[in-house]
C-alpha cells in the first residue's frame, strides 16, 4: 500500500503543496540513519519515453506525443534500469498519466521499477486526458523539505522542485528544473532560482537548462553571480544520436567536490542522461534518513 509523506513546505502564492510518496509501508516506523560521504546524481530528459535516433523521428514518431505506443513501457523499463544505480534522479518531460501514456504516471512507474522509495511528480502543464507535462524526482533518501515552485514566463508550464537534505540549519539543497527555450524567459527563471538559493551554502542545480553551461555561468546570466561550477570537459547531451549541446547540466556550489561526471550512452530519448557523483562535506548535518 502506498503512503503519502507530508513535508515541511512554506506556502505562498507561487508555491503549491508537495507530497512525497513511499512504496514501502515499513518506512513509517523503521527509518534508518546513514552518514553518506557521497551522492550519485542523474538528470534525464526522457521525452515521455519516446526513443529518438534521428531528426526525422520528430516527424515520423511525433504521433507518440499524442497517442499511446505499445513499445513505450518497454523503453521505460530500459530507462528504469539506468536510473536504479543512482541516489537521486531528476526527470524532465515526464507524463503524469494521460491517454498518450496509457494513463501511466511515468514518475511513479520509474520509481517503482527502479526501486526508489521516494518520488515526487510536479505537474507543470495540465492538458487533462491529453497530456500531463511534468518534472519528477526519485530519491533513495527522504528529504527534510520539498517545495514546488512555478517559474515565471509568458507561457505557463515551467517549474522547479527544491529539496533540502540533512539538517534544516545547513542543508544540502537540490533544485530540479526544466528551463524555457527563450533567453529572456530563461534569465527571468534563473533570477527566480538565484533568490531561492541565495541563503544556502551547499547547492546543486540540475536539469534540462536549454542552454550551454557557459551561457548559464559565465555570460550575462543571473546565476553567474552565484559561485556555482560545472565540470571541466565536454559533456554534450543533445541530440542523443549526435550530441553537440550540453543542455542537460548538474551545477554545484564550490563547497561540494565533484568526484566523477559522465554522459551515459543511453539513446532512449532525444537527450542523453548526465551523471555525477559529489563528495559531501564531512559534517554531522549530512546524516540522512534513508
Amino acid at each position: 500500500m502506498l503512503r503519502h509523506f507530508s513535508t515541511n513546505l512554506k506556502r505562498s502564492s507561487n508555491r503549491s503543496p508537495a507530497t512525497l510518496v513511499s512504496f514501502d509501508d515499513t518506512q513509517k516506523s523503521g527509518q534508518s540513519k546513514t552518514h553518506r560521504t557521497s551522492l550519485k546524481l542523474l538528470s534525464y530528459n526522457i521525452q515521455i519515453g519516446i526513443q529518438s535516433q534521428a531528426y526525422r523521428h520528430y516527424v515520423t514518431r511525433g504521433w507518440q506525443h499524442v497517442l499511446p505506443h505499445s513499445q513505450r513501457s518497454e523503453n521505460l523499463d530500459r530507462i528504469a534500469s539506468t536510473l536504479s544505480h543512482f541516489d537521486i534522479v531528476a526527470l524532465q518531460e515526464a507524463d503524469g498519466g494521460s491517454i498518450r501514456t496509457g494513463h501511466i504516471n511515468q514518475v511513479r512507474y520509474l520509481a517503482e521499477a527502479a526501486g526508489f522509495p521516494y518520488w515526487y511528480q510536479q505537474l507543470n502543464r495540465n492538458l487533462g486526458k491529453l497530456a500531463q507535462h511534468s518534472n519528477g524526482v526519485l530519491s533513495q533518501l527522504k528529504p527534510q523539505v520539498i517545495e514546488d515552485h512555478k517559474l515565471p514566463g509568458l507561457l505557463p508550464g515551467r517549474g522547479a522542485i527544491v529539496l533540502r537534505y540533512g539538517s534544516l540549519q545547513v542543508p544540502l539543497v537540490l533544485v530540479i528544473l526544466h528551463l524555457s527555450l527563450g533567453q529572456r524567459a530563461r534569465n527571468n527563471q534563473l533570477s527566480y532560482i538565484k533568490e531561492l538559493i541565495k541563503d544556502y551554502r551547499h547547492v546543486v542545480v540540475m536539469g534540462d537548462l536549454n542552454s550551454n553551461a557557459s551561457a548559464i555561468l559565465k555570460q550575462l546570466s543571473p546565476l553567474s553571480e552565484r559561485e556555482l561550477t560545472s565540470p571541466s570537459g565536454v559533456f554534450n547531451t543533445y541530440p542523443s544520436w549526435k550530441p553537440i549541446h550540453n543542455y542537460d547540466q548538474i551545477l554545484v556550489s564550490s563547497s561540494l567536490t565533484i568526484k566523477h561526471v559522465e554522459v551515459l550512452d543511453r539513446t532512449l530519448s532525444d537527450h542523453l542522461p548526465i551523471a555525477m557523483e559529489i563528495e559531501l562535506p564531512d559534517a554531522p548535518e549530512f546524516v540522512c534518513a534513508s
